[in-house]
């Protein structure tokens, strides 16, 4: 876990920036330089981009990681990059030419209720194209065990180039059509970038060869397009719906919510960059038992971590909701839900790492699918009765059956599962802190409140998981800390 936990530090570090950055933009700029309308705009055209990005990588960013570390030759290595750099086309050029002559019908479906959307649907085009080879730049950088500029500019820059176009907006050298449409910039720049440092750390040599297992490499792609659109389908498809069946400001009290229950997902995201190449590895190697350590070891640890996150959030939401717009407080039973959800996911460890790096991602995508489908019957049934908080609801009861589904996949295929018995004194750790100070408010500035509270509660948080040695790697990291 030495190379995990130091990659995961420096991972944690700059996305963590990059929250603070987007919470600056999504809680302050947002609500108050864009109307609710065109913040509830953008934040469903890049949903919708969000979710078409799985379908425009056409997987590679999963397949280039699974595959890379099977090749030991060099020219092997490098005709396989440079099939990865081709594939994406495979499904960009059909979509545009399908997009192009099937617009007016694409208008009518998703245009609906909020006829704006029909004037940006390029936007959500051009950001996926974006996206997805912004990802395929990052894995041909992470199967090189270095993720942390990949990071940087996955979770700071785009953030940091929004917010300066946000104060664009509000000096008014931007309109806020312009805006929307900045965004396709913002995002290409960043691709850009990446391109750059990735072909620094491997400069491509470009082939037009196939490689032997390119029926493996085709079919693995395809079922991870998939998989890859369930799992965004899952986490992003509700705001889209909300567009659809509610008036589009909504998405922006949604939008907001979601931002905060987000935050929890921060340590997990922050680990996967550096243990999905290192689990593709010990899986190739087939070293099950360094696999299992890795399994609960990071678990365990995440488990720590986003607990923390979790009560930080939850116990100091009220204050929150005072230093923005009152429309927004439509969100306070979103983020209760959503945060319950995320905590959930990072209890998993690696177990989506493991999943789509062995041989039966197949069966979690069988049951993706099930549940994709059931997000959306769910979503058209409870957004209409119960609005936002009604899309909140049908996102956790689907993810948390898929993250079910998943531990038991890998329990039966691989013979481990993520808990151990420190996993149950950090759930009673999480729901004593909870009950001690959800009550406990102080009638001071909401930021003075915030403050004050949050401290109590990670010195309290901290100091039982140091007493009790939960977590071996964040006791290490502690007295590393107390040194100093």
């Amino acid at each position: 876990m030495g190379v995990v936990v130091s990659q995961s530090i420096k991972n944690a570090v700059s996305t963590y920036i990059g929250f603070a950055v987007g919470a600056w933009n999504t809680l302050f700029l947002y609500t108050h330089f864009l109307t609710d309308e065109y913040y509830g705009l953008v934040g469903f055209l890049l949903s919708a981009a969000t979710v078409m990005m799985p379908l425009t990588a056409f997987g590679v960013h999963n397949t280039l990681v699974k595959f890379y570390s099977s090749y030991k030759d060099k020219k092997e290595q490098n005709n396989f990059l440079s099939l990865m750099l081709y594939f994406p086309l495979l499904v960009i050029i059909p979509v545009g030419l399908l997009g192009y002559f099937g617009y007016e019908a694409i208008v009518s479906f998703l245009a609906s209720e909020n006829p704006e959307i029909k004037n940006y649907l390029g936007v959500i085009y051009l950001v996926a194209i974006a996206m997805a080879y912004f990802e395929v730049f990052y894995a041909w950088v992470k199967v090189e065990m270095q993720s942390v500029f990949g990071n940087f500019m996955k979770e700071v820059y785009h953030r940091v180039v929004i917010s300066i176009l946000l104060f664009g907006v509000y000096f008014e050298f931007l309109s806020q059509e312009q805006f929307i449409w900045s965004l396709v910039f913002v995002y290409f720049s960043r691709t850009l970038f990446m391109k750059l440092y990735a072909f620094r750390v491997r400069f491509p040599k470009l082939t037009f060869y196939i490689p032997d297992n390119f029926n493996r490499i085709f079919k693995y792609s395809l079922l991870i397009v998939v998989a890859g659109s369930i799992a965004l389908v899952l986490l992003d498809i509700d705001k889209v719906m909300i567009g659809k069946y509610l008036p589009i400001e909504q998405v922006a009290y949604y939008n907001v919510a979601i931002f905060m229950a987000a935050v929890i997902a921060v340590p997990l995201r922050s680990m996967h960059q550096i243990v999905y190449p290192l689990t593709a590895k010990l899986l190739n190697e087939n070293k099950k038992a360094e696999l299992r350590v890795l399994y609960q070891k990071s678990s365990l640890t995440l488990f720590v971590v986003s607990g923390l996150i979790f009560l930080l959030i939850l116990l100091n939401l009220n204050q929150i909701y005072e230093l923005i717009p009152p429309p927004y407080r439509a969100g306070v039973i979103v983020v209760s839900l959503i945060s319950i959800s995320k905590l959930f996911d990072n209890l998993l460890g690696i177990n989506n790492a493991i999943l789509y790096n062995s041989d039966y991602y197949r069966l979690t995508i069988v049951l993706g699918v099930f549940l994709a489908i059931l997000t959306v019957v769910l979503n058209m049934i409870f957004i209409p009765i119960y609005g936002i908080n009604g899309a909140a609801v049908a996102t956790v009861i689907s993810l948390l059956l898929y993250s079910v589904a998943k531990i038991v996949v890998v329990k039966w295929k691989f013979k481990m599962q993520p808990f151990t018995t420190e996993t149950g004194k950090v759930f009673l750790l999480i729901v004593f802190v909870g009950l001690l100070f959800y009550f406990w408010d102080f009638t001071f500035h909401p930021i003075a409140n915030m403050i004050l509270k949050s401290g109590l509660v990670s010195l309290l948080y901290l100091f039982v998981v140091y007493r009790w040695q939960l977590s071996p790697d964040i006791n290490r990291i502690l007295k590393k800390v107390l040194r100093k």
